[in-house]
């Protein structure tokens, strides 16, 4: 379980573009752990902006934005690099590097109990193996190489042995994707998760996000899977973030609710607006019956 109450906290947000145009501005939110977070706003909103502070990627910025102490964040950007130098398994497997380490670590203790050792020795060994083999069942580090195995099948990744430099940019972002699933970061954010996948990977990719412990942000355009997956909408509207606890649809249906009250308002303060514009145009006979205060209010509207 979590230590911590909220995985990541924004306090007094605010980015602005050269220009000075305000892409976020004053954003207070703080993330749940286990949240399933999707973020909705217009181009320009500026959601792949928000998902590259969260990652620490972006630093200037104004106010505040941490994540918790210890808590591991993995970023899937709209163009993902691999290392060049790898294949796409030697990729893949850097996603499952530790427990990897852990397994191999394991083989050599468990080889060394043929040698001939000291009782402390033994001892050693023995409680070394003991740690090993707690920290590779929390990772279900047995299965790993079945777990590497479905997750590749599933997101449709070229052969391990192919070499990166070669792959298409759609071939990268499953790599690349299914890389950072493995890594099992404690908040996971994807820029457009569903890009330059078939609907059977999304099924997948949707299934695996609901069983994950981790807190999840996700940007994109794919309303079936923010149906299937957020818990959380997090809208971005003119630099505000608006947080609503629901999924895309019944986010939808309150958005919908609040833009018809929010044009009742508008509609009402219009016809005001109107009045005391036609007043306002009256002779300056007219409106000496009229106070000041009137003219004071109208200029204030």
């Amino acid at each position: 379980m979590a230590s911590y109450q909220y995985v990541y906290v924004m306090h007094g947000l605010a980015k602005a573009y050269p220009g000075g145009r305000k892409v976020l501005d004053n954003i207070r939110l703080a993330f749940l752990p286990g949240a399933k977070i999707g973020v909705l706003g217009p181009n320009g909103a500026g959601k792949s902006t928000l998902m590259r502070i969260m990652a620490g990627i972006e630093t200037g910025f104004d106010g505040e934005a941490w994540a918790a102490d210890g808590v591991r964040v993995g970023y899937l950007p709209q163009e993902p690099e691999l290392d060049p130098d790898r294949d796409v398994m030697g990729n893949v497997m850097e996603g499952v590097a530790e427990t990897a380490r852990l397994l191999e670590r394991f083989n050599e203790v468990s080889a060394r109990f043929a040698e001939d050792l000291s009782p402390e020795e033994m001892d050693a060994l023995i409680e070394e193996q003991g740690e090993l083999q707690e920290r590779i069942d929390a990772a279900n580090g047995w299965e790993l190489e079945r777990t590497v195995e479905i997750a590749m099948d599933a997101l449709r990744c070229p052969p391990g042995e192919a070499d990166t430099t070669t792959l298409s940019g759609g071939e990268r972002r499953r790599v690349a994707l299914c890389r950072l699933l493995l890594s099992r970061p404690d908040l996971l954010l994807l820029d457009e998760p569903t890009n330059h996948l078939d609907a059977e990977s999304v099924a997948w990719l949707e299934r695996f996000l609901e069983r994950y412990e981790g807190t999840v942000v996700a940007v994109t355009h794919d309303r079936y899977f923010l149906d299937n997956v957020a818990g959380w909408i997090l809208e971005l509207d003119r630099g505000r973030g608006v947080p609503f606890e629901g999924n895309y649809s019944s986010w939808l249906e309150q958005k919908e609710r609040r833009l018809a009250l929010e044009e009742k308002q508008e509609s009402a303060h219009r016809r005001v607006l109107q009045r005391e514009l036609e007043w306002v145009r009256q002779s300056p006979r007219a409106r000496q019956a009229k106070s000041r205060a009137r003219l004071r209010a109208y200029e204030e509207l």
